[in-house]
């Protein structure tokens, strides 16, 4: 079966799994997990940070970080379009009674300052609006098909959310994968934002686990939040010990991702039925149409897994492909020849 479906099923490789036997271990609660602190160092070294904190989850991290940045009854601009409002189960609202305020996400998967303006209100004394505390930006965005946000864009958003006292946080699941497209260092991504929230079990290939990361004072809070939300995991570096290797190991590696993905591009948009912008693909996501009125994207979908080939919905009727490190050369060309097949023979 050749898996698209997320870069989420990537399995630990083996020099994960040797670190998992030799990690030594404490209670992480306590601050006393010695390979928890190692992977909490790096990662916030790696941004530029001051602090880290190993989350269980990109969800909980990211919940985390907003809850420590607003306070009750605040607003957080997010946009619509982000994984943060659709797809982690309003956590803010629910968990910190934080109001989700949803901004038009651009095609490119920028937030137009003008828009964001808008969410300010022109008297900020006036006791009706609930004020804006934090502005949520996705690099690389998702549901954008893996859009990488320009350096220049992320300077705008700082000094705008700077001359309104407000911080900046990135939802930067793949923002190694960012870094590796503008071939940049990360830290000159995580610069424009106050706090960053990166996986580690996405394209890094670890078995689990997200980091938050920040100011001192800002992930003490995240530390806190994380305990309350019942994310306090006690000897927790048989999980944070393939994160040191995926730090170490997986990063350079993702350019390999991102080829492949113009690879499998460049390949499905010559089927006709297809509907795909090979110059909009920039990282390991392509995202295309199937216009063939014989499909639905539900039964192109199933055809496809029932020949082998998994694919993922991405709303609109767009169907998404996520390139990861267990993806060959060899299986893009089957996955389009599978396809191309499709729109020969028709469903199923």
């Amino acid at each position: 079966m050749l898996n698209f479906l997320s870069d989420t099923v990537t399995l630990p490789t083996q020099e994960m799994m040797d670190a998992i036997q030799h990690a030594m271990l404490g209670d992480d609660v306590y601050g006393q997990d010695q390979t928890v602190n190692e992977l909490e160092r790096l990662a916030a070294n790696m941004l530029g940070m001051e602090a880290a904190c190993f989350m269980p989850s990109g969800t909980m991290a990211n919940l985390a970080s907003i809850m420590a940045h607003c306070p009750r009854g605040s607003k957080v601009l997010v946009g619509n379009e982000s994984d943060i409002y659709i797809y982690e189960a309003g956590g803010a609202s629910v968990c910190g009674g934080i109001v989700y305020e949803p901004i038009p996400t651009q095609a490119d998967g920028r937030l137009l300052l003008h828009d964001l303006a808008k969410a300010f209100p022109f008297d900020e004394e006036d006791p009706q609006f609930a004020l804006p505390s934090l502005i949520c930006l996705e690099n690389t965005h998702n549901r954008c098909g893996g859009k990488v946000l320009p350096i220049a864009y992320l300077q705008e958003v700082k000094e705008f959310a700077a001359e309104r006292n407000v911080p900046v946080h990135m939802d930067g699941a793949r923002i190694f994968n960012a870094a590796v497209a503008l071939d940049l260092d990360v830290r000159e991504i995580a610069r424009y934002a106050d706090s960053v929230q990166f996986c580690l079990s996405k394209g890094l290939s670890a078995p689990i686990g997200s980091i938050a990361a920040g100011t001192q004072s800002h992930i003490n809070k995240v530390r806190k939040i994380r305990k309350m939300l019942g994310g306090g995991m006690r000897q927790a570096g048989i999980a944070a010990a393939p994160g040191i290797i995926a730090l170490h190991t997986m990063v350079a590696r993702l350019d390999q991702d991102h080829r492949h993905a113009k690879q499998l591009a460049d390949g499905l948009a010559r089927i006709n039925g297809i509907e795909l912008d090979v110059q909009q693909v920039q990282t390991n996501i392509v995202i295309f149409r199937v216009t063939d009125p014989r499909y639905s994207w539900d039964s192109f979908l199933q055809t496809a897994k029932s020949r082998g080939v998994i694919f993922s919905e991405m709303g609109y009727g767009r169907i998404r492909a996520v390139v990861h490190r267990h993806i060959t050369t060899d299986d893009i060309n089957r996955a389009v020849q599978v396809v191309e097949e499709m729109m020969k023979k028709g469903p199923f």
